[in-house]
């Protein structure tokens, strides 16, 4: 389950947030989410047009980066908290024109907490807040990373990813 906070009933009009309960313990969520975040982000919103790895260094003041096939880097992100398995953080430098933002007073960050819901089952909320330090795009940008196409998109990957399939039983063996 997916669910979205639409930016314009959001209670800060700056920000996004998305849900998704994730069918898997709180540990393996939040690993999958940071430590294989190459496994369900979206191929085709990546900062280098043939990104053949996606690395994320998971402490405080690692980076997020896109590498290409030659080695050739794109470092678009800082990583902000990163507190397992409760929460992790990075910011967003990227501008309203989708290029790298040098400037850390005009990124947003991408807040991310993780709650176990029961011993199989851990609720994912993000929340991307501060669009407006973007200056002039920043409602654009909201409005697509709050569309369909954008976190929401990209959590239901990673639930998916993250998902662990309940095992099917064998009835005869189980009547036995």
């Amino acid at each position: 389950m997916t669910t979205p906070t639409r930016p314009e009933t959001a209670a800060d009009p700056t920000s996004v947030s998305v849900a998704v309960d994730v069918a898997a313990p709180l540990e393996h969520v939040f690993d999958v989410f940071t430590l294989r975040m190459d496994s369900w982000w979206d191929p085709d919103h990546h900062m280098l047009e043939d990104t053949a790895e996606f690395v994320v260094e998971p402490w405080v003041g690692g980076t997020i980066t896109d590498v290409g096939p030659a080695g050739e880097r794109c470092t678009w992100g800082r990583v902000l908290v990163f507190d397992r398995p409760a929460a992790f953080a990075f910011s967003w430098d990227i501008s309203p024109r989708w290029e790298v933002e040098t400037d850390p007073a005009r990124c947003s960050e991408v807040h991310v907490s993780f709650a176990a819901v029961d011993a199989g089952t851990t609720r994912v909320t993000l929340e991307h807040r501060h669009l407006d330090r973007h200056g002039e795009g920043w409602a654009a940008m909201r409005d697509s990373v709050g569309s369909p196409d954008g976190w929401g998109s990209n959590l239901r990957r990673m639930a998916e990813t993250a998902r662990i399939p309940v095992p099917i039983v064998d009835r005869e063996v189980a009547e036995s």
